[in-house]
This record gives C-alpha cells, structure tokens and sequence, in this order.
C-alpha cells in the first residue's frame, strides 16, 4: 500500500509540471511559428493526459478483491497504463513526426525565438524536479530489492512508476533536441532544423511509447515474477522441513506489487492427511511473511513417483531476473 500511495504522488507531481509546461510551450510556439515548439507542446499535453491515465491505473489497481473480482483489480492497473502508452504513441510522437514532416517539405518563417528559450530552460527545470522524484523512488525500491535502479526500472511491474520515469527522461532529452532546432534555424536560416527537431522528438516519443506498450501488454497477458523472486520462493520451499520436493512452480503477476504463487509439492511422507494440511498451511504463511508481494498461494500435495516425471519450469535459465 506504502508503494501504491509513492507511486500516486510521483504521477500527481509529473502531471502537473506536464500541464503547466504544456501551456507554456504552446504560446511559445504559437509565438514563434517553430514547429519543434508546437512538437513540445504536443509531447506534454500527451504526458499530461498519460499522467491522468496514470492516476487512474494506480487508483483501480489498489481496490480491493471482491466478489466478482477474487484475485483483485491488479490487473486494471495494467490495462489503464496500456491506455497511456497509447496517448503518448497517438498523441506525442504522431503529431511530431507529422508536423516536422510538413514543416520539412514547406518551410516556415520563425518569428522571435526568445521566449521559446525562456520556455525551454523552465520546462527542463521542472521537468527535472519531477524525474528527480521518480528517481528518487525507484532508489529506495531497488535498494529494499537489492538490484539496481536501472535494473528495477527495466524490470519493474510499476508500470506507472517506469512510465513517469521513461517520459520525464525523453522529455529533457527532447527539450534539448527542440533547442538545438532552433539555434540550427537562427545559425542557417533554414527551418530544415527546427522540423528535423521535431521528427526526432516524435521518434524519441515512438521509442517510449512502444517500450511501455510491450510491457505492459506482457503483464495483462499473466507475466510471471522476476526469475530472481522465481528462485527464491523455490529456495525457500525446498529449504522448509515439510517439502521433500517442488514439482512445479509457477507465479503471475496480479498487480503492481501482488504475486499469485501456484506449486506442485512433493510433501514429505506424513503418516495423516490432517498432518498434511498442517504442513500445507505452514508453507502458506511462511511464504506470505518472507514474501510480502504474494497474495495468493496455491499447493498441490503431489506423490514423489509425479515428482520424479515433473518437470521444473520456475528456473527457466533463459528469463531475466
């Protein structure tokens, strides 16, 4: 819950510093004529409508299961920052490339370009300030972790988290691309540059968006947990008294922060069936204390002559940590 409630005040700050952006950089290129400007501008008021997706996915995401819903609304989470992705594709990188484009084929006289700098040198301020923040949280979940931040930025099923953090980046990057536009226009004369500034912050948008589109569709179709956090509830399991052998174990992810755990055990022998449900409770509880994320555990008793056929598909060498 600690983590849903950072992760609310990471998107609220990112989406007010995009919305106040946003104007300024549409009356700095109304101003100017620059299409880079208007690019920028164009780039915000997308970030600020993902930034309300945002919200939205991170506020679905925290209801609790119900009857309708047992496993929870995780998922919705998911489905919403999909959403996002999709208004920063739509929105920011359509528009910039198409813009740079006609600009490119027909020319454009700039007007004064001096509230366009002013603009940009605020905007890479409070944009700054914000990926600032993101950063700042993505340090304390890495190092709770123990992996590194760009590692948990990669990997990480915050997908709101990960998207303030991919567009508050490609924002400062493009604010700097929009400004070499311009000075290419004021050194040359040619509005080549400040058009090629804009297709390039459309393709820097394009790069984002697709990034955050893949992600998050793996994870609405059941990604499983890190093959880290995969080899450690195994670890775990073998290492517990009752459990001779793990069969099978697979995960999915059902929030952000909420794992469903599914294993074949092979339970040592008990001489009850009672004995064995004991032992099956035992293993529950002291995965869901060692593994906070894990909010839904199901075992299945299974005989040492299955295990011995079983096949072990937690441990997949070719997945990423």
């Amino acid at each position: 819950m600690e983590d849903k409630q950072e992760s609310l005040g990471t998107v609220i700050v990112a989406g007010l510093a995009n919305l106040a952006i946003a104007l300024a950089k549409l009356v700095a290129g109304l101003v100017s004529g620059s299409s880079a400007m208007l690019s920028e501008a164009a780039h915000s008021a997308a970030d600020t409508v993902t930034e309300v997706l945002l919200f939205i996915a991170v506020r679905r995401a925290g209801r609790p299961a119900d009857a309708r819903h047992p496993f929870g609304y995780g998922m919705a989470g998911f489905f919403w920052a999909l959403m996002a992705a999709f208004a920063t594709l739509i929105g920011g990188a359509g528009f910039s490339i198409t813009h740079g484009v006609h600009e490119i084929a027909h020319g454009e006289e700039l007007a004064d370009l001096r509230l366009s700098y002013l603009v940009l040198a605020i905007a890479f301020v409070v944009e700054g300030i914000s990926l600032l923040k993101a950063l700042s949280q993505v340090r304390g979940q890495a190092r709770r972790l123990r992996v590194s931040p760009g590692r948990y930025v990669a990997r990480t099923p915050d997908t709101a988290l990960k998207a303030v953090v991919f567009e508050d980046a490609a924002a400062l990057v493009g604010l700097l691309i929009a400004a070499a536009g311009l000075l290419g226009y004021q050194v040359t004369g040619s509005s080549l540059w400040d058009g090629a500034a804009s297709v390039v912050i459309g393709l820097l948008l394009l790069g984002v968006a697709l990034n955050l589109i893949r992600a998050n569709a793996s994870l609405l179709i059941g990604q499983s947990a890190p093959a880290r956090v995969e080899r450690e509830i195994r670890a775990e399991l073998l290492a517990m008294p009752e459990v001779e052998a793990v069969v099978e174990l697979l995960t999915m992810m059902l929030g952000p922060d909420e794992i469903m755990v599914a294993a074949r055990v092979d339970f040592v022998d008990e001489s009850t069936a009672g004995a064995l449900e004991r032992a099956a409770d035992r293993v529950e509880r002291t995965l869901a204390e060692r593994f906070p994320a894990i909010s839904q555990v199901f075992l299945d008793p299974t005989p040492g002559e299955q295990a011995k056929r079983g096949r072990a598909v937690g441990d997949d060498a070719d997945r990423d940590a």
